[in-house]
């Protein structure tokens, strides 16, 4: 087998995968469940927008979820009670209506984009943003519900890509 670029991009994932499921319980980072998804993540996330993970969320019912994927996305399935802000086109006057000292968590497919607004959230003075770590994937693989845009529940997630559907290991993907 010839060795590429793209076979050492992944060997050096896989490596960088394993050296981060050895750290110890005490880093503050939440956890994705693979080993290589979480890899992914370290790469992708700046950690600008403090985390929270699935079970963490699944335990705070009182908190505003906001939708940053397109809104193709959002309409396959949401997290129930999100509200749809987008990313490409994403305006502050989505959230008008919210406290600045309103709990957020921002989510999108993995976290990457949701960063991306809850760094404009915050610099507009929204003090209680959090990130969805591992994002709505995350939350479909740890066994979660998703809502269609009907309300009822749906086995469907939008997999943004082929590619990046490689992610998302329960649900039906939906492209």
């Amino acid at each position: 087998m010839p060795i590429t670029p793209a076979t050492i991009s992944w060997l050096g994932m896989l490596l960088l995968g394993s050296l981060l499921a050895c750290q110890s319980p005490g880093d503050h980072k939440p956890r994705a469940g693979s080993p290589l998804f979480e890899a992914l993540l370290g790469r992708l996330l700046k950690g600008s927008v403090p985390y929270v993970d699935v079970a963490g969320l699944a335990a705070q019912p009182a908190v505003v979820l906001l939708d940053a994927r397109a809104a193709p996305e959002y309409a396959v399935s949401h997290l129930r009670g999100a509200r749809w802000v987008g990313y490409d086109d994403f305006d502050l006057s989505r959230v008008q209506d919210l406290p600045r000292d309103t709990p957020i968590v921002v989510y999108c497919s993995v976290g990457f984009r949701s960063e991306k607004v809850g760094e404009k959230l915050q610099q507009a003075g929204f003090s209680k943003v959090r990130n969805l770590y591992g994002g709505l994937f995350e939350w479909v693989n740890e066994g979660q519900p998703t809502v269609g845009a009907d309300g009822q529940p749906t086995p469907r997630v939008h997999a943004y890509s082929r590619t990046w559907g490689i992610w998302l290991k329960r649900g039906k993907k939906v492209h």
